[in-house]
């Protein structure tokens, strides 16, 4: 069966793999964690037989820089991994985001704080948005909540990443890194074809004398600015691209036309609340789902024209992240209140179902 029309049933893990070879992706450098370790393994294989090249690297902090160093040549570099690995790869980061370097990481989150556990958390939420290293800078988030989306979101991970020139996070979890399900390997309608990542490269891009001439002027990727006033010039023309992000904001809204109770949230715990919502719905209670797909930028316009009469419960598997952000955007619409907007929170850790869910959801609509 052709690649163009395979539906093959895998995890959300092995998903990222095929959807990073099919968009172009041809450089991994990682390092073993769980729970996302279906990653590297199937692009140790995966990869070389694409053209590709993998590398174990001996750290986080090693993988890290070794994409810098390969997306600095133009060439869609990839890496991996959970929570902690993450913390090590935070230096490099900034400096990715502050050399303008295109690169994609994902992160299968597990719970902590420290080494934690290893079931699911959406506890990084303020580590992926909030800037994910030192220094001012903003990483694009895109949060799957099925495989299907695990394997579709890299088209866009890496679409976005060679468009804005910025590092793009990946934002899974242990449930959406290791639940099996049939996925299509046909690349989504607006994925952007390999060859013309290449293209946007091609201004930047590190080549060396020998390909662009002896004549050519020479390419500096640098985050470092010492004269005087380079470095807030360079941080006004950086936070004038993290607002033109606002373009590709994505959400989801299911059953929101009529619904009372618009709950909000993403990834794995979006999918379960989706469950409870379509089963509180057949009993009669307006209930809609709101999701997130860009945790970053945060689709705030989308979520403030649902204000009007409504009331919101933030649900996250965490002790409150995302709510911050709800709060702050929905601040000052016209009938919300500070007692508007609820949350609802599922400890790092659980593994839990829609009738878990169900009890919060029912009390925010009674709550006045």
């Amino acid at each position: 069966m052709s690649a163009a029309t395979e539906r093959v049933l895998i995890k959300g893990n092995e998903a990222v793999a095929f959807g990073a070879i099919d968009a172009g992706c041809r450089c991994y450098f990682g390092y073993p964690i769980t729970p996302q370790n279906e990653v590297p393994e199937a692009l140790s294989t995966l990869l070389p037989e694409a053209g590709g090249q993998f590398v174990q690297a001996e750290s986080e902090v090693g993988a890290i820089n070794m994409v810098l160093g390969a997306a600095a040549s133009g060439v869609p570099a990839l890496t991996s991994s959970s929570s902690c690995g993450i913390s090590l790869m935070q230096e490099g980061i900034s400096y990715m985001a502050g050399s303008q370097i295109p690169g994609v990481i994902v992160n299968m989150q597990r719970g902590g704080p420290g080494l934690g556990d290893i079931g699911p958390s959406q506890g990084d939420y303020f580590q992926a948005v909030k800037g994910g290293g030192h220094g001012d800078h903003r990483n694009l988030v895109l949060a799957p909540s099925t495989a299907q989306e695990c394997y579709d979101f890299m088209f866009r991970a890496f679409a976005l990443a060679f468009k804005y020139a910025n590092p793009v996070m990946v934002l899974g979890d242990a449930i959406v890194g290791q639940i099996k399900e049939p996925v299509r390997r046909v690349p989504p309608r607006d994925a952007v074809p390999a060859e013309d990542l290449a293209t946007l490269a091609a201004p930047w891009r590190m080549e060396g004398f020998g390909r662009r001439g002896p004549g050519a002027q020479p390419r500096l990727l640098k985050s470092v600015y010492l004269a005087e006033g380079a470095l807030a010039e360079r941080n006004r023309m950086l936070m004038r691209k993290y607002e033109s992000m606002k373009a590709d904001c994505a959400f989801e809204c299911v059953d929101t036309d009529d619904a009372e109770l618009i709950v909000v949230a993403f990834g794995s715990i979006a999918r379960i609340a989706r469950s409870a919502i379509r089963q509180l719905r057949a009993e009669g209670h307006k209930i809609g789902l709101f999701r997130p797909i860009t945790l970053f930028p945060f689709p705030e316009e989308a979520l403030c024209a649902l204000a009007p009469g409504r009331r919101f419960l933030v649900m996250e598997q965490n002790t409150g992240q995302m709510v911050e952000d709800v709060r702050l955007s929905l601040f000052g619409q016209p009938g919300v209140s500070p007692a508007s907007v609820l949350w609802h929170g599922v400890m790092p850790g659980l593994f839990i179902g829609a009738d878990a869910l169900r009890d919060p959801m029912l009390q925010a609509l009674k709550e006045k």
